[in-house]
């Protein structure tokens, strides 16, 4: 039986420097009381990660005709979204963007690119390395950097410029993969992921609920991204974008969303949990998310949608007693 008892033993075992197994995993997904599964979510965020709280802004820096077929993304030259499309944006607009958002004591900054990737002989790699430089030199900001599947050079030369981050999302399970993207691999982006760790770039990877993957998918990349040491974890809501194939996916019901954070926190103990694209879907629940593992978040907007202002974001994260103060790292 799943009840409050069993929840309390696990969340203990975690506590105590325990990871959890799958079927254990899978049997929390099982718990009908929510209140106690997300209680001992949120003790096990405060005894690994305390009231801290760290907040992410991204510039989409290169938008629109990428070669790869994700089905869920409005910048995929494979679909008729009508995204706009631009190439690289000019230096001083990028640090424009970054010092505004230092200005409302952000901690993180990073360039989001369409296409594929990067590599060392990268005509846009000699432009994005340019621009962090100047951010490195203009900004106390964390810099990250969201620019696709990359090789160890090209990764080299990012962190020469300023890079500590490096952004790449397995998005979803292994088992799940094919059935989001064709045009590569789940283990092209396990091995950029290695790539970063190889040149010592830290690394952020997540995904996104919602794309038509059950409860043990979901459990399956959280247990990868436990394998691949992952500290920061962005955790996306598909937003359904017209064009795509995923136009009419159905929502995910509110407590199924609340459920797979309370379930990450278990299987992610220490990480950032980091509220990205589609939050909004959850209307009010956002703060109950706040109370069962979600530690960080993208603010501001994001790639090709809204999202919420930097300053109503820092209001409802310092009313739900997190101290954003301590989320610079």
């Amino acid at each position: 039986m799943i009840d409050k008892f069993y929840i309390s033993e696990l969340k203990d075992r975690v506590i105590g420097g325990c990871e959890i197994a799958k079927q254990q995993a899978l049997n929390l997904a099982r718990c009908e009381d929510l209140d106690a599964l997300f209680a001992a979510a949120d003790e096990i965020r405060r005894e690994f990660c305390g009231d801290k709280f760290n907040l992410c802004t991204i510039i989409n820096v290169k938008s629109g005709r990428c070669s790869e077929d994700c089905k869920y993304c409005a910048q995929s030259a494979h679909f008729d979204t009508g995204c706009e499309t631009y190439g690289i944006l000019g230096e001083q607009q990028v640090l424009s963007a970054a010092l505004a958002n230092e200005a409302e004591q952000t901690h993180r900054f990073s360039l989001v690119a369409s296409g594929r990737g990067i590599s060392q002989k990268s005509s846009d790699l000699v432009a994005y390395c340019a621009i962090y430089e100047r951010l490195r030199s203009k900004t106390q900001l964390h810099l990250c950097a969201s620019l696709g599947i990359a090789s160890k050079p090209a990764l080299a030369l990012l962190k020469a410029s300023g890079v500590q981050t490096y952004h790449h999302n397995l998005e979803t399970s292994r088992k799940f993969y094919p059935q989001i993207c064709t045009t590569h691999s789940y283990d092209d982006r396990i091995q950029t992921i290695e790539n970063c760790r190889a040149v010592g770039l830290d690394v952020c990877s997540g995904g996104i609920f919602g794309l038509g993957e059950n409860m043990e998918d979901r459990i399956d990349m959280a247990l990868q991204l436990r394998e691949l040491g992952i500290s920061s974890v962005p955790i996306n809501i598909l937003t359904p974008i017209k064009g795509t194939p995923l136009q009419n996916a159905a929502p995910l019901a509110h407590d199924e969303i609340l459920k797979s954070i309370a379930i990450y926190r278990f299987i992610l103990p220490r990480a950032y949990l980091r509220f990205a694209g589609g939050r909004r879907n959850l209307g009010e629940h956002v703060r109950t998310a706040l109370g069962c593992g979600i530690n960080s978040a993208l603010t501001g907007n994001f790639l090709t949608t809204t999202g919420d202002s930097i300053a109503s974001d820092k209001a409802l994260v310092a009313q739900c007693g997190f101290d954003l103060a301590k989320g610079a790292d």
